[in-house]
């Protein structure tokens, strides 16, 4: 099976060329190889390929920018999902899209979780053109599997729980406010690589939601995490009026994986679990690069 991956040196992008390469035929690219916003340059690199599979992983995801940027967020995130949904169609691939929390407005009560069939209603610019993406691959093709996930983190790029590390050890004893009243559940690029492969093998169809198991807050995600990496800090709790940001963020991202669930392949542990592997696995890289990036 041949698989186009879209978005590959990105943090999710990697982990899934890693995840999928001993299985299938992987042609990874990125935005020198294949620009997703460009119809011809998407119909091109399909027709040449000839892909079973168009995985993507790539999107404008800095969330405050959508906001000022948003000719090219929408271009990447909804127009680039539209022309890979219409290359795919044509040349008879499947489409795998990887979309996010932020088509929710986060306005359930926690913890209740959205499930697949909430309607979305997206506060920030960045929501709206992911779900228009959403929306452009529903309008365009049948063959298709949309896979919403949140509060991302892992080895490559750069991350929340990257971010957290590198100002922690600048300087441990100064104060960091860190936002203690939206919930999420954080998740492992890896793991979620592992779930799509998954989804693959079944040639699953529709709407999912993938995210770690359990909820918390960025504060908590923050304090586990430093406290496993035995890093030392000061981090303080804040509300998010405190820590204003151009974007409005949701209060609540918990996802519940209910599709997957039902159909027996959710494969997504507690996110505190994960967490530790996350950590045991990478500690000293990650130290290792914060300590450069000073």
């Amino acid at each position: 099976m041949k698989v186009l991956l879209c978005g590959s040196d990105g943090q999710l992008g990697s982990d899934c060329t890693e995840v999928l390469k001993p299985r299938y035929e992987v042609l990874p690219v990125d935005l020198e190889d294949l620009d997703i916003t460009d119809p011809t340059d998407v119909d091109t690199m399909v027709r040449q390929y000839s892909p079973d599979i168009i995985l993507n992983c790539a999107a404008y995801t800095s969330v405050d920018d959508c906001e000022t940027e948003k000719s090219l967020s929408w271009s990447v995130n909804a127009d680039g999902p539209r022309n890979l949904a219409i290359a795919a169609k044509k040349h008879g691939a499947r489409l795998i899209h990887i979309s996010t929390d932020y088509v929710f407005s986060g306005n359930k009560k926690v913890p209740e979780p959205y499930s697949e069939e909430d309607e979305p209603t997206p506060l920030s610019y960045y929501g709206k053109t992911k779900f228009a993406g959403e929306q452009a691959i529903r309008e365009t093709i049948d063959s298709h599997a949309i896979v919403r996930t949140a509060w991302l983190y892992g080895f490559q790029g750069h991350n929340f729980l990257k971010t957290m590390l590198r100002l922690a050890l600048q300087n441990p004893h100064k104060q960091i406010k860190v936002v203690n009243d939206q919930f999420g559940s954080p998740t492992w690029s890896y793991r979620l690589a592992l779930q799509i492969r998954e989804l693959i093998e079944v040639r699953s169809h529709g709407t999912y939601h993938a995210t770690s198991a359990g909820y918390c807050t960025w504060y908590e995600m923050a304090l586990c995490f430093l406290e496993k990496m035995g890093v030392p800090h000061s981090l303080i709790p804040c509300s998010t009026e405190e820590y204003p940001t151009p974007a409005i963020r949701p209060k609540n991202s918990i996802l519940e994986n209910r599709r997957l669930m039902a159909a027996g392949i959710d494969i997504m542990p507690l996110w505190k679990d994960d967490l530790g592997e996350f950590v045991s696995t990478y500690r000293e890289r990650l130290i290792s690069e914060a300590k450069r990036e000073k």
